[in-house]
């Protein structure tokens, strides 16, 4: 693609990051077959092509209008088009750099900035989003249908190991999910804990950057990346922890990219680098683990009734299958254990989570979440398990049907 900037970005780090996107780009239409506004809308320019063209001509100074910044927000930055392009055109990161610009020259609306700066503000602060969630849950009965289905059900707190190990690794802990779930952090400090590893958690560590990224206030998410490696690089420099798991893949997406966007800050670049280098999402710890999971999972069920296998519908999050390419594990590891898994149709497609995509686009992703759940319901399985905590509770909001993260299910086959 030819490419033409305007001074503004040429030659800066977006510039030269975004020229390099669009020149990779070849116009073959692969990505449009798999991305799901495209498929919902049926607009060239709600597909990543015609969103790249807008970008494209964004950042060769073109005028830059609101019906440029809906066809940007429509984009659930799911990355399915990334795992269909046959030249390696990095989408994700070509969004970023076009929202930022278009954030900056188009003004919103008072409603949509409100709420967006209630989202930016509160959710990656657990002191100010977990009170909001219990008083939610006390008055649901009180509140519209929208919002009901937004509230999970008070999840009790689990209990953490107290021994220690030679053996440690960093778990993200996170912001929403501690509040919303938060037996999955537990769950899997349980199964590592019979494995012979302590996971520990930094205090000061919190949101990982993604919520206010995404919201396109990029300089405050770069501020909550640097916390974080503040808060975990004791631990790394000291040589205390082997590894920092993610329990959430739309955390460990990110914090796998903390070396690529804080590269030009030279205070933090090289504890980023190493930082991302030592990031593992959950489902690639475990499997290292799969002969001794086996066989604790067998012990277990000769000592006990034994009982049907359990059958599960698994919905890979789209920050595991695209953003982070990993594809397999979980299903594996799972199978291995004994579970009869079963994979939906279209389980490439994103469920409409996204992150605040779900509350900033309502419409087009209760669409995605109850396309997603009929071919979910349509394997036969009872019970339905996820490895991020925005899709366990955007599809428990659309269904009777349990939904919980796969570490749940694994502690249960190894403790009851």
């Amino acid at each position: 693609m030819q490419t033409n900037l305007a001074d503004f970005i040429k030659g800066t780090p977006d510039g030269d990051e975004a020229e390099a996107i669009l020149r990779a780009c070849v116009h073959c239409g692969f990505c449009t077959a798999t991305c799901p506004t495209y498929q919902l809308l049926g607009d060239e320019l709600d597909g990543p092509r015609g969103r790249i063209y807008l970008i494209k001509q964004v950042l060769e100074g073109a005028p830059v209008t609101a019906s440029t910044q809906l066809h940007l927000d429509r984009c659930l930055t799911c990355r399915n088009c990334e795992s269909t392009c046959p030249s390696g055109v990095k989408y994700g990161r070509l969004a970023d750099i076009g929202r930022k610009v278009v954030e900056q020259r188009v003004p919103r609306k008072m409603p949509d900035r409100i709420k967006r700066y209630v989202l930016k503000e509160a959710l990656p602060r657990r002191w100010l989003f977990e009170p909001a969630l219990r008083a939610g849950q006390l008055l649901k009965p009180l509140l519209g249908k929208p919002l009901q289905d937004k509230l999970p059900a008070r999840a009790p707190a689990a209990a953490w190991p107290a021994r220690g190990h030679v053996r440690k690794m960093l778990v993200l802990e996170g912001c929403v999910q501690p509040g919303m779930a938060p037996n999955i952090n537990a769950a899997t400090a349980r199964v590592l804990d019979t494995l012979g590893v302590q996971l520990v958690a930094a205090p000061g560590a919190g949101c990982c950057g993604a919520l206010r990224f995404h919201l396109n206030d990029q300089e405050a998410a770069l501020d909550d990346m640097r916390r974080n490696i503040d808060a975990w690089w004791p631990y790394v420099a000291q040589g205390q922890v082997e590894a920092i798991v993610m329990t959430a893949s739309g955390c460990g997406v990110t914090v796998k990219e903390y070396g690529h966007l804080l590269a030009h800050d030279s205070a933090y670049a090289a504890k980023a680098e190493r930082i991302s280098a030592m990031t593992r999402d959950l489902s690639e710890i475990l499997p290292a683990f799969e002969a001794e999971l086996v066989r604790h999972v067998s012990t277990r069920q000769a000592a006990s009734d034994g009982g049907a296998r359990p059958a599960v519908a698994w919905h890979p999050p789209c920050t595991l299958q695209h953003g982070q390419q990993i594809r397999g594990k979980v299903e594996g590891l799972l199978r291995a254990m004994g579970v009869e898994v079963k994979m939906c149709r279209d389980a490439h497609l994103c469920c409409g989570s996204a992150g605040t995509y779900s509350l900033l686009q309502p419409e087009l992703s209760q669409q995605l979440r109850d396309r997603k759940l009929a071919n979910l319901a349509d394997t036969g399985a009872e019970r339905i398990v996820s490895a991020n905590i925005g899709c366990i509770g955007h599809l428990q909001s659309g269904t009777q049907t349990p939904v919980e993260h796969w570490i749940e299910l694994v502690d249960r086959a190894l403790h009851g």
